[in-house]
């Protein structure tokens, strides 16, 4: 048996009387839970995904998913279409991707429209 000296107190209520079950330590009279292993660190490194799931760095290649319309264009970007060498923006909007495309030039793109290429 485990030395109850050794246990921590409940990060919830502070009572001393934890208890070990398996991987984890358990409060008796808050009924909280939590592991016994050690918080992994919050990164401060942004991760920006595309849409389906894969990290995007810069200076990758992405292809458009879905067609846009863009104020000013004679026509629509449409879905397929490839976009080299991005560069990613935390400006304070919701759009991520700053680039250039081809036969529109300079856009800011939302990586929720994009899948790595």
């Amino acid at each position: 048996m485990s030395d109850e000296a050794s246990l921590p107190p409940c990060p919830k209520c502070g009572s001393a009387y934890t208890y070990a079950d398996d991987a984890l330590f358990v409060c008796p009279e808050c009924a909280h839970e939590w592991s016994a292993a050690p918080a992994p660190e919050a990164s401060d490194e942004r991760v920006v995904r595309d849409s389906v799931g894969n990290v995007l760095v810069d200076g990758d290649t992405v292809v458009v998913v879905k067609t846009l319309q863009v104020k000013g264009a004679s026509g629509p970007l449409k879905a397929g279409t490839k976009v080299k060498n991005i560069r990613l923006v935390d400006d304070g909007t919701d759009h991520d991707i700053d680039c250039k495309v081809e036969g529109f030039g300079a856009m800011k793109l939302k990586s929720s429209i994009v899948k790595k290429a």
